[in-house]
C-alpha cells in the first residue's frame, strides 16, 4: 500500500509493500485549497518587541510559501492547463456580512477565528494562482471543502474518481478536505512540498497521519512523473 517511506505511521510500519504512483489523468483533478492573501500573505508588523516576536515566529512559514510551496502551486496548475485537465479551487469567505453563516471553527477565538465578508480583498486567491474562465471555486464557511458544498456531486457529475491536493494549512482546511474525500471513496495525492502547516513540527506530524490511509504522500516531481507516464 505504501508508496515511498516517508511519514510512515506506527499503523504501516510494518507493511513491505510500498506500491507504485499510479494517476490517470483523464479521472483526475487539481484541488488547490485556501491560497488565499489571508493566509499566505505576510502581514504587516509594528516594532514593539511584541509584533517583532511574531514576525519571527511565523517567518519560517513564509519563507516555505514564498519558496517552495507558491511555485509549486504554480507548477503543477500550468501541467494541469496545459494539457486541459480539470482544476478546482478553494477559499474561504463568508456569504454574509456580519458572518452569522460561519462554521462553529471559525468563530472560535484565536487564530481561527476569522470573518471574510464578501468583497473582502483578503480573500481572494494569490494572482499567480487565479482561477481562470470555466474553472469552478468551491466557496466554503468549513475547513473541509466538501463539507456544505456541493464538490463531491460536481467530481462525480464530471467522472473524477482521483484528487491532487494542494494549499494550506495541512493541518486544517487541506486535512479536512483530504479526510472528507478519502470518507467519499476519491482517491487522493497530497503534494508535500505544495502544502504547508505553520511549523514544520506540525507539517510533518500532519503528513505522518493522512499519510497511506486518508492519502497517498508525494513530491510535485513524483506526481508529474507518474502522470507523464500515462
Amino acid at each position: 500500500m505504501r508508496v515511498n517511506d516517508r511519514y510512515v505511521s506506527f499503523y504501516y510500519e510494518n507493511d513491505k509493500d510500498l506500491g507504485t504512483v499510479e494517476i490517470d489523468p483523464q479521472k483526475t483533478a487539481l484541488l488547490i485549497i485556501d491560497m488565499q492573501h489571508v493566509f499566505v500573505t505576510r502581514p504587516e508588523y509594528g516594532d514593539s518587541p511584541e509584533e517583532q516576536a511574531e514576525k519571527a515566529r511565523w517567518e519560517q512559514f513564509y519563507r516555505a510559501i514564498d519558496e517552495t510551496v507558491l511555485p509549486n502551486n504554480i507548477r503543477l496548475l500550468e501541467y494541469f492547463r496545459k494539457r486541459g485537465l480539470d482544476v478546482f479551487f478553494a477559499k474561504i469567505q463568508g456569504r454574509r456580512k456580519d458572518g452569522r453563516d460561519r462554521s462553529l471553527d471559525q468563530k472560535a477565538s484565536g487564530y481561527n477565528e476569522l470573518l471574510l465578508p464578501p468583497g473582502d480583498p483578503r480573500a481572494e486567491i494569490l494572482p499567480g494562482l487565479a482561477p481562470k474562465e470555466d474553472e469552478i471555486v468551491v466557496v466554503k464557511t468549513t475547513d473541509s471543502a466538501l463539507t456544505g458544498t456541493n464538490l463531491r456531486l460536481t467530481l462525480f457529475n464530471m467522472g473524477i474518481d482521483t484528487v491532487v491536493v494542494t494549499g494550506v494549512l495541512t493541518d486544517q482546511c487541506v486535512s479536512g478536505t483530504v479526510r472528507s474525500l478519502a470518507d467519499e471513496s476519491f482517491k487522493v495525492w497530497l503534494i508535500e512540498d505544495a502544502c504547508r502547516a505553520a511549523t514544520e513540527e506540525i507539517q510533518r506530524n500532519e503528513l505522518t497521519i493522512l499519510n497511506n490511509i486518508y492519502c497517498h504522500v508525494i513530491t510535485t516531481d513524483e506526481c508529474i512523473a507518474a502522470m507523464e507516464e500515462r
